[in-house]
């Protein structure tokens, strides 16, 4: 579930480096009180059973005199399922709302028995992230897991062709990711909430205690101005998962990509 909350999230075909287009990116997909529930689902043989849940929620406050968008994602499996890997997942992220890069991150986590908590401070003067293990360079327009979620609604996907690669940096760990989203066009999602018109990509994932590294998670976004996460699909370590979006309030434009409902 740790890829999951990240999301929600590059080099070759596309030549842009991180910063170069991105840098900066203004918010034009969401807004403060905006809140988004999935539904897990995991299968080992096929059938697929609901494992758990997952939520953000987004609320508009200040953070060291500046206005920032906090992003709270939580995840968490059913009791029933907690003998077969228990997760309670907390993050949170503190986003600069002028141009959407972290001021602050926090990571709580308890995955199968793998615990981690990390607080990391962003400094976008001197390019540095401050952890609680020292003070690490980091490249201009660096994410964090959370906010890079965040940071990809509002990517103009109409501006690529299929199969470019869009390129990120992220911070994790104490150490610098360089990552991307694999555009592969658009097409009509079926999920257990209904029909969508949506655009499709894989992200360049980090290996985790769950999910493989590499190109193996495949997420379909809404097709309209809030580019909220439709469906998500990912083997793991053992099995695989669907991620479904249930529930939404608080969007800043209407779900004008709805097909049909269930």
């Amino acid at each position: 579930m740790k890829k999951i909350i990240t999301l929600l999230l590059l080099f070759s075909a596309v030549t842009l480096k991180a910063g170069d287009d991105f840098c900066g990116i203004r918010n034009t997909s969401f807004q403060s009180g905006e809140n988004i529930t999935f539904t897990v689902f995991y299968s080992v043989v096929g059938l697929y059973v609901n494992a758990g849940t997952a939520t953000f929620s987004t609320t508009q406050e200040r953070l060291n005199n500046k206005p920032v968008y906090h992003i709270v994602g939580e995840g968490k499996s059913n009791s029933s399922y907690d003998w077969i890997f228990k997760v309670r997942d907390k993050y949170e992220t503190y986003i600069d709302t002028t141009n959407l890069q972290p001021l602050k991150f926090v990571r709580n986590v308890d995955e199968g028995g793998y615990k981690k908590y990390e607080n990391i401070t962003f400094n976008q003067q001197t390019n540095t992230a401050i952890t609680t293990e020292g003070v690490y360079k980091v490249p201009n327009c660096i994410q964090d897991v959370l906010s890079s979620i965040y940071y990809a609604r509002n990517i103009d996907f109409n501006k690529y062709k299929e199969n470019d690669k869009i390129p990120f940096d992220m911070f994790l760990d104490n150490e610098v990711y360089h990552l991307y989203l694999r555009y592969l066009g658009k097409e009509t999602v079926k999920t257990k909430y209904g029909k969508f018109k949506a655009i499709k990509f894989k992200p360049l994932l980090v290996k985790g205690t769950i999910f493989e590294g590499g190109e193996k998670m495949t997420v379909w976004v809404s097709d309209d101005a809030n580019h909220i996460p439709l469906r998500i699909e990912s083997p793991i370590s053992v099995g695989s998962v669907k991620v479904d979006m249930m529930q939404y309030r608080g969007l800043r434009h209407p779900l004008t990509s709805l097909v049909s409902w269930k």
